[in-house]
């Protein structure tokens, strides 16, 4: 009885009738797992982008948020037209340029920006024509997102004596 039977050439293998058909099967399928790599790490790898590009673009939104956000609660605290607002604004997001930014003072139902600090009764921070820029390989994609706003109540309207504008 023979428990172990000791390894074969490749000519051995195809001298024998019974062991030429797993040795014939063996050289047919040499690269299928390259192949099979190939198919599945491209369809990984484009899911794995997307995944990240969602969260940036989730994080872009958020900022966007955020910027009008502190924008609108600097604008209604500090002096109106301040420059402070607007640099304080680009912080949060990088991506923002001044000319995105659209401060408006209110006072119903008078004119927008016509106010003064002791008669405006709020204040709207707005961001227009922001676009996230996608990072995916050979895919450059832009997307714009919409209009954020944010109005709020005016309070202050003072920077020389208040640290919040500072």
């Amino acid at each position: 009885m023979r428990l172990l039977r000791p390894a074969r050439q490749q000519s051995d293998c195809q001298a024998t009738g019974l062991a030429r058909l797993p040795c014939h099967r063996g050289r047919r399928q040499q690269g299928l797992a390259a192949v099979e790599f190939a198919l599945v790490a491209a369809l990984l790898f484009t899911l794995l982008f997307g995944v990240i590009e969602m969260g940036r673009l989730l994080w872009t939104w958020n900022a966007a948020v955020e910027a009008t956000r502190h924008g609108a609660r600097l604008a209604a605290v500090c002096d109106p037209h301040d420059s402070r607002i607007k640099s304080a604004m680009v912080q949060r997001l990088p991506a923002l340029t001044s000319s995105q930014i659209v401060i408006t003072y209110l006072n119903p139902p008078a004119a927008d920006n016509t106010c003064t600090p002791a008669d405006c009764k709020a204040v709207r921070v707005a961001l227009s024509g922001v676009t996230h820029q996608a990072l995916i390989p050979l895919a450059p994609l832009s997307l714009a997102l919409p209009s954020f706003a944010t109005t709020q109540r005016k309070e202050f309207m003072n920077s020389a004596s208040n640290e919040v504008c500072q």
